[in-house]
């Protein structure tokens, strides 16, 4: 059994890196476009382009991580390596360059390419580190759940500190105040991150070294349900990157309330929190798969009835966001218990245990549905022909609704459709659990 103390420190982690993720997917958008001056579907074009280099730098870190080996264990040492990295990269993809058009285009591309190869390369050895705190199956929703629980407090902080920051640190200048307040949060993220290294401990042993085998990739892709989950996950991040990048222009410009976007952004963290806080209780009493399907599928309606709302709803609206994360991510340690399940059944089929990369590679889809969602999101703006700072045409304010509402849904609703296929509830893990615990004790002639 793991301690609360080593569970929040583990949840810690996850605090420091939701810091940068939670405020790429709620204020880099806006950020490039309002401040930086950028246009909408060259900033869209950029997030997918930089995100299919994760590609090549996903398995590549997966399968690094898998074959270290150090005296403070496999994962935990790249939180020690990298966080300092990882804070300098985040505070310069947040600052304005005095540069031409093309010239920040390129500093753009320079900089947001060079945060998500630090967030690769740290993220994935956090994740994967989940995997070897402990071997029992109803712990990994445990250590999910805090995670969560303590990710959702790094998207708060976000949530609820950056555009006052930005206002206070700026004194009238945006640029400014967004690069002084990344600043600020960066740093928070490099003490959390430390934090997180001195109070784990890796408990299950790494298999034998394999070095940077063929076998260990042809395990991954045999592996039926990493497949599934890879695919779910790629689903489910394009619909929600979509919405929630698009939530500051909902309320911006669709309520027309630029003074109530930080309080939904929060109250819809806050409502995150819940979910995942209740993820762990709920989860003990019903079957995961079953769980996470009805989750999602709840979101998916609730989102896309969000249509319906009108403008001057402004109390409707925020109940409709609030209820919409909750929902969603109520299911989110639900499905990163799963990829730990997906590594146990590969290695039982294969006799591989590809921690890293699976984690890596799932991470990669992940990150292909963020790229893909914010691509979107800038894609669909300039298509509805949005206009940065200024007023929009009705045309723009409902192409902006629609998509936030009924194309943001679609995500969700396939996740559904695909996790039908996904077979490892908790009978078949007990099962699997049995058969791993027999097959690595040694076996003695009567």
């Amino acid at each position: 059994m793991l301690t609360i103390k080593e569970k929040v420190a583990y949840g810690l982690g996850d605090t420091a890196s939701n810091i940068i993720f939670q405020s790429v997917m709620m204020f880099l958008m806006i950020y490039y476009t309002d401040v930086m001056g950028l246009n909408p579907a060259t900033v869209g074009t950029m997030f997918l382009v930089i995100r299919l280099l994760d590609a090549i730098t996903d398995p590549l870190m997966g399968a690094a991580a898998d074959n270290t080996r150090t005296k403070y264990g496999q994962f935990r040492p790249y939180l020690l390596w990298l966080a300092l990295p990882f804070a300098i990269v985040s505070v310069l993809a947040f600052t304005v360059p005095d540069l031409s058009a093309s010239g920040k285009v390129i500093y753009a591309y320079i900089t947001y390419g060079l945060l998500m190869l630090a967030y690769t390369a740290i993220n994935i050895p956090y994740c994967a580190l989940a995997g070897v705190l402990s071997s029992d199956t109803s712990e990994r929703v445990s250590i999910q759940s805090y995670r969560f629980v303590f990710g959702m407090l790094g998207g708060l902080i976000v949530a609820s500190c950056t555009l006052p920051l930005t206002q206070w640190l700026g004194q009238g200048d945006e640029a400014k105040g967004y690069q002084l307040a990344m600043l600020a949060m960066s740093t928070l993220g490099f003490v959390l991150f430390i934090l997180c290294f001195f109070g784990t401990k890796e408990r299950v042993p790494p298999t034998k070294q394999q070095g940077f085998s063929k076998d260990q990739f042809i395990a991954l892709f045999n592996n039926d349900q990493w497949r599934v989950l890879s695919a779910a996950a790629f689903a489910l991040l394009s619909g929600q990157v979509l919405r929630l990048t698009l939530a500051v222009y909902y309320v911006k410009y669709y309520l027309g309330r630029d003074d109530l976007v930080s309080l939904f952004i929060t109250l819809g963290v806050l409502g995150s929190l819940v979910g995942c806080a209740v993820a762990e209780p709920l989860a003990k009493r019903f079957c995961k798969v079953k769980l996470y399907i009805g989750l999602q599928t709840s979101a998916a309606i609730v989102c896309a009835l969000s249509y319906f709302i009108a403008a001057d709803s402004i109390i409707l609206a925020f109940a409709a966001f609030i209820l919409w994360k909750f929902l969603t991510d109520t299911a989110t340690p639900l499905l990163w218990a799963k990829m730990v399940d997906t590594i146990d059944y590969g290695e039982l089929h294969s006799g591989i245990r590809t921690t890293g990369l699976v984690y890596s590679s799932i991470i990669f889809f992940i990150k292909l549905g963020i790229a893909l969602g914010g691509a979107l999101a800038g894609w669909f703006l300039a298509f509805y022909d949005y206009q940065s700072a200024t007023v929009q045409s009705q045309d723009t304010l409902d192409g902006i609704v629609l998509t936030f509402t009924v194309v943001s849904s679609i995500g969700s609703f396939l996740v559904a459709a695909i996790m039908l296929k996904y077979r490892l509830n908790t009978k078949k893990l007990n099962e699997i659990q049995a058969q791993l615990s027999f097959n690595q004790t040694p076996q003695t002639l009567p």
